[in-house]
């Protein structure tokens, strides 16, 4: 098998329909948009401030102030108990990586805060972006560290 060789698979790759090329290629003269109405002349479709009397989209959305903690500057945390870090052998260097690897982040290219709920005896390095005091607490009294990456 060579490069010149390969084609996509069959039915994977079809041909553009050429409209408005007479009757013998099957979609000429109104070229499929029927005749006549609002969706058969060209620019048709309208915009979102005229919808012919009811509320227009841009008023549907929620009336938003500010630049804080808005959905698009949001940033989600994966968040993760001291509790869930005991599963790990006492030394263990705790990082974004081992933590992907052990399936503990709901989604892997979120950062990541360790919170101060259950305890822990084992000393642990933990490389995580955020930590909440009580989590760091009882980290350094169980003889670990904690490490903010950014």
């Amino acid at each position: 098998m060579k490069l010149n060789d390969l084609k996509p698979n069959k039915g994977s790759k079809r041909n553009k329909i050429r409209v408005g090329r007479g009757i013998a290629a099957g979609k000429g003269k109104t070229a499929g948009r029927g005749t006549k109405g609002q969706h058969s002349r060209a620019g048709s479709g309208g915009n979102l401030y005229r919808q012919g009397g009811n509320l227009p989209f841009y008023r549907h959305l929620p009336f938003k102030r500010g630049k804080g903690n808005t959905p698009i500057n949001r940033i989600e945390y994966n968040e993760i108990n001291i509790e869930r870090l005991t599963k790990f052998k006492e030394g263990t260097e705790v990082t974004p990586e081992l933590l992907a690897e052990n399936n503990m982040l709901h989604k892997k290219k979120n950062p990541i805060v360790v919170l101060g709920q259950g305890s822990l005896s084992k000393p642990l390095m933990i490389k995580v972006h955020r930590v909440s005091k009580a989590a760091r607490e009882k980290i350094e009294a169980a003889g670990g560290k904690v490490e903010i990456i950014k």
